[in-house]
């Protein structure tokens, strides 16, 4: 009875480094899948494109022309390409409409009739921020005690 409680101990022990030890092999077989050209993250949250891949480390293309080496250990995750360039680029794969940029911000504020009218009652919201002429002339109050006026 009493070899019960460390019998279950052992088992549980046995079970938590069998399954420390899946996730370390899958993390593995994820890094090993790393090639030039793949999109990644790194544990610490920044995505990047491989470049190379060495031994222990990898080169990643952080932005346009900067390359930083970093061990294959701090890749937290590699990235299918729809995802890599849906999160760092904005392309959606899904998506039949493109956005529609502008040349100009004329499309954003309507047409100039419409613009021209809208200024006019934006000129007619606006707040006087002068003072009044009867309060700039008014005396102002003395907030001192009233004994220090009688002295």
């Amino acid at each position: 009875m009493t070899l019960l409680p460390f019998i279950v101990l052992i088992g549980a022990m046995f079970l938590m480094t069998r399954s420390a030890k899946n996730k370390q092999r899958q993390a593995a077989q994820m890094r090993d899948q790393m090639g030039p050209g793949t999109g990644v993250r790194t544990i610490g949250g920044m995505y990047a494109t491989v470049k190379e891949v060495h031994e222990d480390t990898v080169l990643l293309e952080v932005a346009p022309g900067v390359h930083a080496f970093y061990a294959k250990n701090a890749v937290g995750a590699v990235l299918e390409d729809a995802e890599y360039n849906r999160i760092v680029h904005g392309i959606d794969p899904d998506a039949d409409d493109t956005p529609v940029v502008p040349d100009d911000a004329s499309s954003l504020t309507g047409a100039e009739g419409e613009t021209a009218d809208a200024e006019a009652a934006d000129e007619d919201k606006k707040t006087d921020l002068t003072k009044p002429a009867a309060a700039a002339d008014a005396p102002k109050e003395d907030k001192r005690d009233g004994d220090a006026d009688a002295k």
